[in-house]
């Protein structure tokens, strides 16, 4: 099979001979071209036919804001990474950057004290996301392959689930997620209302310094209290909680309540903070009452997880291929049979609502009242 084709944008020779360097040993890629800013790059890009783009944050003449914006229109589909640096801007920009239609970022090696251990660094993060995004033009794994579900419902029948499940009262919704995850985010809280009856708890792969910033803009589009995760902190309905970059976040009983927990024990699945930890907690701490959710990212993380909540009772619905950008992290949970429901995003949050709604008791102990008795739909629509 050819190899996937790669355009560096980059204004520094530098760091291109660097991109270059670090591609240049794996036999599935094949650095197509280089250039030193948008402009030039926007005009290779039909003369070299890439796969896919790197691209950098910050350029003189026509900067990667303005570039991707610029080759969105003519370009909707290429895959593009945003190179940036691990600096409060370089991360605002990188958000930004998601926002327009970035498929992923990678951050810039810093401090590194070598070049080999830079290029080591470089190689780790940006090959396995290249290959990712370009699945199509490698040998993907089964969970990839898997031909996606046009149904917005589509169950995953285990062999011990019933015909008919019966649904428990959820008391947590736990959401994992990497490639893809902020935008996939971005839709999905601003569909869920104010007074959603449980707390709601988020790991996304991404640095420190990414995740408070996330945070923050997920918190000015949404209805919802969204926070950085605090270690201690009491789990309230309607909160959302971000694990914080380089932490995991768990929940654990401290005297009689359920609060937050942050740790930096080893990282799993190559991630901290990782999806796994979260669920196995969840799974602990709230048995059948645990429900998670899967979004598009790459990877398996969340797999392992999965399995504890369903061996407790709980459930766990994943996003579709359709409407993923990288169908690993939701694939291999239902390519395992893991998945009790596949929706398109843009159905997942009244998903998520029918299912919280159900046998609900308010905080006071007051029944809540029923759609006949509001008048109102029983399950929340986007306005």
């Amino acid at each position: 099979m050819p190899p996937i084709r790669v355009l560096v944008v980059d204004d520094s020779a530098v760091i291109r001979k660097v991109l270059c360097d670090g591609l240049a040993p794996d036999a599935a890629l094949e650095v197509v071209g280089t250039a030193a800013n948008g402009r030039f790059a926007l005009a290779k890009i039909p003369l070299l036919n890439p796969d896919i783009v790197t691209l950098d944050v910050e350029m003189p003449e026509m900067g990667g804001l303005e570039t991707l914006a610029a080759l969105r229109k003519i370009y909707p589909k290429l895959p593009v990474i945003m190179f940036s640096t691990l600096t409060e801007r370089g991360a605002a920009i990188t958000l930004d950057a998601l926002a327009l239609g970035a498929s992923d970022y990678v951050t810039k090696p810093s401090n590194t004290g070598s070049l080999e251990e830079t290029l080591r660094q470089l190689r780790a993060e940006l090959i396995p996301k290249i290959k990712a995004l370009c699945a199509e033009r490698l040998s993907e794994p089964a969970a990839v392959r898997a031909p996606a579900r046009s149904s917005s419902a589509t169950k995953v029948r285990r062999a011990s689930q019933p015909a008919t499940p019966v649904l428990s009262r959820v008391d947590v919704l736990a959401i994992g997620t990497s490639t893809g995850g902020p935008n996939a985010l971005a839709e999905l809280l601003p569909a869920i209302p104010a007074d959603f009856p449980v707390p709601i708890l988020i790991v996304q792969h991404m640095p420190a310094l990414f995740t408070r910033m996330l945070a923050g803009r997920l918190n000015q589009q949404s209805a919802l209290h969204v926070r950085e995760g605090v270690d201690g902190a009491a789990l309230k309905p309607g909160d959302v909680w971000i694990a914080p970059g380089d932490f995991h976040m768990t929940v654990e009983k401290r005297g009689a309540a359920l609060v937050l927990a942050l740790n930096q024990n080893a990282p799993e699945n190559y991630c901290r903070p990782a999806v796994d930890p979260l669920f196995r907690s969840v799974a602990h701490a709230y048995g059948t009452g645990a429900l998670a959710v899967v979004l598009t990212g790459m990877g398996s993380d969340g797999s392992a997880g999965a399995q504890h909540i369903h061996e407790k009772g709980g459930r766990v619905l994943v996003q579709d291929q359709a409407s993923s950008i990288v169908w690993g992290m939701p694939g291999q949970i239902a390519a395992a049979g893991l998945a009790d429901g596949t929706y398109a995003l843009k159905s997942m949050a009244a998903e998520i609502c029918r299912r919280a709604a159900l046998k609900r008791i308010s905080p006071v102990g007051a029944a809540r009242p029923s759609a006949a008795e509001t008048g109102k739909d029983a399950v929340p629509q986007r306005p």
